[in-house]
């Protein structure tokens, strides 16, 4: 039998007790004053069970009775499972903790930063109910004034956009209040990358002064691997003589303070990577510098990683970047990024006529629009000889016309 819409009833009540402690609600005698008591509302939910009332209390019009009755009966009608007592702390915590197990540990760890430092703090007094677009709104005008930076503000209004698309899909909200919030978009940092001459200098250098990382990073500009997926590398996925290498594991940094093997950056990333010439002959001269490294060392843990500490144990991210920063500055280069060497071969890729289609490839980018996407402003010599071709292109029908 179809519900009927408008069942449920608003009535005034009180807390007073009888002689026998027991509360008298509806039944006070004292309600006949207008100023006495409060205004309620009581509806039975749809249950498989035994009936199943919601009763609350405290309203201090009929109107607002009369309103949150209107707004349990609306839900029920969207499907949404109503729960007012639930606040957004208990929704949120809850919803990581079964999250979790599909998530990456690092990406765990700061969502839970997000849920603490912010979300929690801002609206978890709420009920999940009446988290609306405005409160959100209010939060991000706040952290903007604060001076908050735009990327960490996108992620943090991510992650509860995240959590609140989960309760819509459980019927647990009608809408996401964060879904239209709008944050400005920070401008696309702009690259700092080294021409093919700037390239060979600098690893020409890292390999005069016998740098520990100077084959780290010579396999990272002729492969184009990200820094993780190049520390979290292991000799068992690597095959020189095929000239072919593995992506199964990146390493990344959790808290700041320790490291740890997780799944690559997506699907498409974990794949196998070629090789040249050069960077097997790296490869071949880490083995041979890690074997040396193992015999002088008095405590070596071997890992079977490809580049590691002098103990064996994972190189840390801060580590590479001190000896990037060094080893540029001595070569008189403009300083870079780490991240940045795997741009600097994809430029180098196509400023050399490598089809964007290979070079997207190579990359392990998810579609060549990602590869223009991003390396499209980079390559002005490849620019040229596109303008340059049609230039002859155009001449050339000049003449034959003539």
């Amino acid at each position: 039998m179809r519900q009927n819409p408008h069942r449920g009833r608003v009535y005034r009540c009180c807390a007073c007790r009888d002689s026998d402690g027991r509360q008298l609600g509806a039944r006070c005698p004292k309600l006949r004053n207008p100023r006495h008591g409060t205004w309620a509302f009581a509806v039975d939910l749809p249950t498989l069970n035994k009936r199943r009332t919601m009763r609350r209390t405290g309203f201090t019009t009929k109107t607002e009775a009369s309103a949150a009755l209107a707004h349990v009966l609306e839900c029920e009608r969207a499907g949404v499972s109503l729960d007012d007592s639930e606040t957004v702390a208990s929704y949120l915590t809850q919803w990581l903790e079964t999250k979790s197990p599909t998530l990456k540990t690092n990406t765990v760890h700061r969502y839970r930063d997000y849920l603490r430092n912010d979300l929690i703090p801002a609206f978890g007094a709420l009920p999940l109910e009446r988290l609306t677009h405005e409160h959100v709104n209010q939060f991000v005008q706040r952290e903007l004034a604060a001076g908050r930076g735009l990327v960490t503000l996108r992620w943090c209004i991510t992650t509860l956009s995240s959590a609140l698309n989960d309760a819509r899909r459980n019927h647990r909200l009608p809408n996401n209040a964060a879904r239209f919030t709008k944050i400005p978009r920070p401008a696309r940092p702009e690259f700092t990358c080294w021409s093919t001459t700037q390239a060979s200098a600098f690893l020409r250098h890292c390999r005069t002064v016998e740098d520990p990382l100077a084959d780290l990073f010579e396999v990272m500009i002729c492969t184009g691997m990200r820094k993780g997926e190049v520390l979290g590398l292991h000799w068992a996925d690597v095959d020189l003589e095929a000239r072919t290498l593995f992506v199964r594991w990146t390493l990344v940094s959790v808290d700041n303070s320790r490291s740890m093997f997780n799944a690559p950056k997506t699907h498409g990333s974990r794949a196998w990577v070629a090789m040249s010439a050069r960077a097997v002959e790296a490869l071949q001269r880490q083995r041979c510098r890690q074997r040396r490294q193992q015999l002088a060392a008095r405590r070596y843990e071997d890992l079977d990683l490809v580049f590691a500490r002098p103990d064996g144990q994972p190189l840390r991210s801060q580590y590479v970047l001190d000896h990037l920063r060094r080893l540029t500055a001595e070569a008189g280069l403009p300083a870079v990024r780490v991240h940045d060497l795997r741009h600097i071969a994809a430029t180098i890729m196509i400023n050399e006529g490598v089809p964007l289609a290979v070079v997207s490839k190579t990359l392990r980018h998810k579609n060549v629009a990602t590869t223009v996407d991003l390396y499209g402003h980079l390559t002005r010599d490849a620019a040229d000889d596109g303008v340059s071709a049609t230039c002859t292109a155009l001449d050339a029908a000049d003449a034959e016309a003539a």
